[in-house]
């Protein structure tokens, strides 16, 4: 890895808790303030390419480890990661995202990153917080709804409708660093 990275924050959570909601609204947020935010996504399997395309062609008739789809608005890489296995989010975020001025990653729970817990009792009878000391250490806050929630890190209603706009606080205050005037 080259370079220094951009702030990075994890929004994780168990299935269904709400992480996908969280990360629009936090991303939705930061964007209405002038940041150049960029996402990744940690997901159990899924397929960008379809049948007849060109890339897809690329890749599964011709073969080829990995295919850049770029025009004038838009790029995806598509392929595999090969014998070594999934990249940690670290050169991900490396190698695509290095750019931005923060990166929320959806998922990525094992990751070493400030992260956002969403828990819904509703959904989870145990939030993920609470089960490893160290991991704890890197929360920033967590969103529940469950009343009287208790933690060393700001626990939000994760139905109020300003908890994006307090999650954004949050990270101005402190990952993201403080732009220099023009």
């Amino acid at each position: 890895m080259a370079g220094k990275l951009p702030p990075i924050v994890c929004v994780i959570g168990k299935k269904k808790s709400g992480k996908t909601t969280t990360t629009i609204g936090l991303v939705r947020e930061l964007v209405s303030r002038g940041h150049r935010v960029m996402t990744a996504k940690h997901g159990h399997g899924f397929e960008l390419d379809t049948e007849g395309t060109d890339s897809y062609r690329h890749r599964h008739e011709g073969g080829a480890h990995r295919v850049v789809m770029a025009g004038p608005s838009q790029v995806a890489v598509i392929g595999n990661w090969g014998e070594s296995g999934e990249l940690p989010l670290a050169e991900l975020v490396a190698r695509y995202l290095a750019d931005a001025d923060i990166v929320v990653a959806e998922g990525f729970k094992a990751a070493p990153f400030p992260r956002i817990e969403v828990f819904r009792r509703a959904a989870h009878e145990h939030p993920l917080h609470g089960q490893d000391p160290a991991a704890d250490a890197t929360y920033l806050a967590i969103l529940t709804d469950q009343m009287g929630f208790q933690a060393h890190v700001p626990v939000l209603d994760v139905d109020d409708p300003d908890r994006f706009v307090r999650l954004a606080d949050l990270l101005e205050g402190t990952l993201i660093p403080a732009r220099r005037p023009a």
